[in-house]
């Protein structure tokens, strides 16, 4: 494609946009190409060899099989990028030059010249009303256009001249030539239609003079970190084109119908060269997504590697510890639906294809959360007990479970608490709670066969999310349960408000964890004053007793004992079952099934690590919690255990 100073009108209506799409489809052939090599390597070399050979040799000749895998790997990414590139390329130059080529016709039409630098000549016309002489022609520039950039629209014949004090782009005083008015709306509209074609080329130039590969061989994290880069100037590139082209703004369940209506190459084409945006699209069908994401967790990878900030390291762990559990597989089988470094990260991870299954469980972390090591190893191991949970429960149904991380939870660094997006304020919960909505809303569309048994699952600062998703209207798509599990509040004062019936809501609370137990803000402020008032106090009292050892002693007793006192106080006055994000969902006035739970720990046992907080999903430390959890998603709620509300 020629740079701006070279690309005329000449060229660019008479530049064909096939050659482009042609070039593409050579490039289209060369990424299936390496994807089957990949494939064929993988399985049917290093696959087989790794199962019949146990020898050092063996082990080396993986070793050596595994790197032509990656370089396999990294050609197919970026000739699928190239082939992305051209084609979104050739489509967005489509339209302004069919309106170049008419303005053109319409020029020939009326019989006006096109010259080389855009101006249009047009012929004499009219009358001059003084003297009844015919008006001369003249030529005109269009507005505001890269085409005489700098000069105003202008005409020259014999009763008008152009105003340069107008300015540039302003109009020219009025001609009785009636060519004029014709010449100029031309003259703009190829203006247009050529700024347009150089903005255009300008993006797209930047973008492919990226896609270059390093000399050698061998692909390595700095590799693939400058295929990320690369990934991400495409993706700018062609921002207007996946506006034109995907149903970004669409329900799930028109996107699922565009899905459908896509051809084999023109799916491919969009998850290789758009991997970060269709692998988190919800309404695409999982396979898709699952491939998509597979390839944008290599490319975060890369990206993040390169940096050396805690954020990142910490969030590369995640990602890695990902990429660990795909590879290794297993049963059942792990998809990722969702993956990305917005805010704190973002993972949705399936153990079990929900498109395909019988029971559908997503369930929603809390505080702390986010995309790093201890989330790839703990808190998606939660999701894999539910489902083999599930699968004890049932062993005749099919089972997917879900934890999905697309949303901000409040962490608990000090900064976090200072700010309005700690555990504190439901900030988080109210942004993220539409986005779960429409993750659900996905499920629905592109689940194959009727509707799956569904079962909303939030825990700690996750039932929050879970629980305003449930109000807002419609509910949760295609929600039939709800589960709370170590709830500070739902944000609703009964459970009927969640839009799954009373009876279709479900709650596991541990005696000892205190998370269920957050005072309300009446109780809050008590302890805030009493602490405060009771810490000067014994501050004064401690220091003029024993100096000042005695104030500091004097101080931390009179703010535990003043605390108190304030709870205490303010506790008489409320509400008992009022907790700091609404009713607690334990309590007989909330009106939730509860189910039998571990008590769990004392903080004092377990030396304030809120264990009881953490145990409801593991069999392990809490058989009673787990069973009852994977009952519910498979739809044998009757078979649960019960316990009595608060």
């Amino acid at each position: 494609m020629a740079t701006a100073p070279g690309l005329t009108w000449h060229r660019f209506r008479d530049l064909k946009l096939s050659e482009l799409t042609d070039a593409a489809d050579g490039w289209r052939a060369a990424s299936a190409f390496a994807d089957a090599a990949r494939e064929r390597v993988d399985g049917d070399m290093s696959g087989k060899l790794t199962k019949t050979q146990n020898s050092e040799s063996a082990r080396a000749a993986v070793q050596r099989l595994k790197r032509l895998s990656e370089n396999y790997h990294y050609i197919h990414t970026e000739t699928g990028l190239i082939r992305g590139t051209l084609d979104a390329l050739a489509s967005e130059l489509g339209a302004p030059q069919r309106r170049l080529r008419d303005a053109l016709d319409d020029a020939a039409s009326l019989g006006y010249t096109v010259n080389d630098n855009g101006s249009l000549d047009y012929p004499a016309g009219g009358k001059n009303e003084l003297t009844g002489d015919v008006i001369p022609g003249g030529s005109v520039v269009g507005n505001n256009g890269l085409i005489g950039a700098g000069n105003p629209a202008l005409y020259r014949d014999a009763d008008g001249m152009y105003d340069p004090a107008l300015g540039p782009g302003a109009p020219a005083l009025k001609s009785s030539n009636p060519h004029r008015a014709k010449a100029q709306d031309i003259a703009d509209r190829l203006a247009h239609a050529m700024r347009e074609a150089h903005e255009i080329d300008a993006r797209y130039s930047s973008a492919l003079n990226k896609l270059k590969a390093a000399p050698g061989l061998t692909v390595d994290t700095k590799t693939w970190a400058n295929v990320a880069s690369d990934a991400d100037a495409v993706s700018q590139a062609a921002q207007k084109y996946l506006e034109k082209h995907l149903p970004l703004d669409k329900s799930p369940t028109e996107r699922k119908e565009w899905w459908d209506h896509l051809g084999k190459e023109q799916r491919e084409e969009y998850m290789s060269a758009f991997p970060g945006v269709i692998g988190n699209l919800d309404g695409i069908p999982t396979l898709a997504r699952d491939e998509a994401n597979r390839e944008n967790l290599q490319l975060l990878i890369g990206q993040l590697d390169a940096k050396h900030d805690d954020a990142s390291r910490d969030m590369l762990g995640g990602l890695k510890g990902i990429q660990e559990k795909l590879e290794q597989g297993g049963e059942p089988p792990m998809y990722l639906l969702g993956i990305g470094d917005e805010g704190n990260g973002r993972a949705i991870i399936a153990y079990g294809n929900p498109d395909t299954a019988d029971n559908v469980s997503a369930y929603v972390p809390g505080l702390g959360t986010k995309l790093d090591a201890e989330f790839a190893d703990g808190t998606v191991n939660r999701a894999l007990q539910t489902a083999l949970g599930a699968h004890r429960a049932d062993q005749f149904s099919r089972t997917s479970s879900i934890v999905w991380l697309g949303y901000d939870a409040p962490q608990t660094t000090p900064s976090d608490l200072a700010s309005g997006n700690s555990v504190m304020f439901t900030n988080d919960a109210e942004a993220g709670a539409p986005d779960y909505n429409a993750f659900m809303a996905g499920i629905s569309a592109t689940h194959e066969g009727g509707a799956p048994h569904v079962t909303a699952i939030g825990h700690s600062y996750g039932s929050l999310t879970v629980g305003l998703a449930a109000q807002e209207k419609g509910g949760i798509p295609g929600a039939d349960d709800i589960i709370l599990v170590g709830s500070p509040g739902t944000g609703a004062d009964n459970a009927q408000d969640l839009n799954v019936g009373k009876g279709h809501v479900f709650v596991g609370a541990a005696d000892n964890d205190m998370v269920t137990k957050l005072p309300n803000h009446a109780e809050a402020s008590g302890m805030a004053t009493g602490a405060v008032g009771g810490g000067s106090a014994g501050f004064v009292l401690g220091a003029g007793m024993a100096g000042p050892p005695g104030a500091v002693i004097g101080g931390g007793a009179g703010a535990i004992v003043g605390g108190i006192g304030g709870y205490m106080a303010q506790d008489a006055q409320t509400d008992p079952d009022e907790h700091w994000f609404g009713t607690d969902p334990a309590s007989k006035d909330f009106g939730a099934t509860r189910f039998m739970v571990d008590d769990g720990a004392t903080v004092f046992e377990d030396h304030a690590k809120l264990s009881a907080h953490s145990n409801y999903f593991n069999p392990a430390k809490d058989q009673a919690s787990a069973d009852n959890i994977a009952k519910i998603v498979v739809g044998k709620s009757d078979k649960i255990s019960l316990e009595a509300p608060r």
